[in-house]
């Protein structure tokens, strides 16, 4: 890789609009949306590993240990790069899975670039095909948490996804849609942070004692994803709304994952801005998400903030959009700058 070169990726967030769990438990549907709150990852030519743009995560020496046992060029220590994120962190948007793809599609560059010249060819290309990458992100996020593998698909194709769940590797998509250019997504981060660990070790034991809750929990989140589908393709903002909804329900009343501030922030922007929210994720804390016509977004989000100040003053609104799937984003966009940049 140039010194002349930064190799810099971004990779969007994603919400759950239906079907939290549903990925790994089998036999449901779930609904993703890729947002436009981007993880970037820029791999930094001649920075020292250990440098400060690696400082506080070892997610890149985790993931470079990983692609070296996998790729040439990936001899010695992790590059050092530099991260930024637009989402909330631990907040049920997939932040950390966004920046594990974008580590993965960073270092695959950065390698590829090294190893300008393989024997077999083989090795390099695998270094630039996005779907090997994102099946290694999924292992090797899946060795950790134990978790499935919606966020991977739906960090990495972009738009809106109806995903077939599966036990164990990564879920099937069974349909793709670009999310409605009028329509706008607001987040409602609440300040609280989730814990997906606990919840997956609970969910699987529950799925291993064959409970009943999530049994009905499972099929009534898999009627919901087939409303919310649905209403995507009507172009029905508002039976996307009342989806969401009916999901979000299945979510609380089923298996216990919303929280008491939670709903009331849920109460509070129907009364303010008539705003359906749903929780985007498990955990028990994390953000909520709706969806309205982008001409009225900007009231929206004037007033919810308006409304949450005095009596939530840790949540914050953020509006934002879909983001589509992306060559630039799944190749690696390499960036001129000097070599004191």
């Amino acid at each position: 890789m140039s010194e002349e070169q930064v190799i810099r990726v971004a990779v969007p967030c994603r919400a759950c609009l239906s079907g939290e769990d549903l990925d790994w438990l089998g036999d449901g549907r779930s609904v993703s949306l890729a947002l436009d709150l981007p993880t970037t990852v820029e791999v930094v030519p001649g920075a020292p590993s250990g440098a400060p743009e690696q400082a506080g995560s070892d997610w890149p020496s985790q993931v470079w240990a990983f692609l070296k046992e996998r790729l040439p060029g990936t001899a010695g220590p992790a590059p050092a790069v530099r991260v930024a994120s637009e989402a909330p962190s631990a907040s049920g948007l997939s932040s950390s899975t966004a920046l594990i793809v974008a580590l993965f599609r960073a270092f695959a560059a950065a390698a590829a670039a090294a190893a300008a010249v393989v024997a077999d060819g083989v090795a390099a290309t695998a270094a630039t095909d996005d779907a090997t990458l994102v099946q290694w992100a999924y292992e090797f996020e899946f060795a950790r948490f134990n978790g499935g593998g919606m966020d991977h698909l739906a960090v990495a194709e972009g738009g809106a996804l109806l995903i077939d769940g599966r036990e164990r590797g990564l879920p099937v998509v069974r349909e793709r849609l670009e999310f409605p250019d009028d329509w706008g997504v607001v987040v409602v981060d609440s300040g609280t942070r989730k814990n997906t660990a606990d919840h997956i070790r609970t969910v699987r034991a529950q799925l291993a004692a064959g409970d009943p809750a999530l049994a009905a929990y499972r099929a009534e989140a898999d009627r919901a994803s087939g409303a919310a589908w649905a209403a995507l393709r009507r172009h029905d903002h508002e039976a996307l709304g009342a989806a969401m909804s009916r999901a979000h329900d299945a979510m609380r009343d089923h298996q216990g994952m919303s929280t008491p501030l939670l709903e009331e922030l849920r109460a509070l922007a129907l009364r303010a801005a008539g705003l359906p929210l749903k929780l985007s994720g498990a955990g028990g804390g994390g953000s909520l998400v709706g969806v309205c016509p982008s001409g009225e977004l900007p009231g929206v989000v004037a007033r919810l903030a308006d409304a949450l100040s005095g009596p939530f003053p840790g949540a914050r609104v953020i509006p934002t959009r879909a983001a589509p799937g992306s060559r630039s984003a799944r190749a690696g966009e390499r960036v001129g700058v000097s070599a004191a940049g």
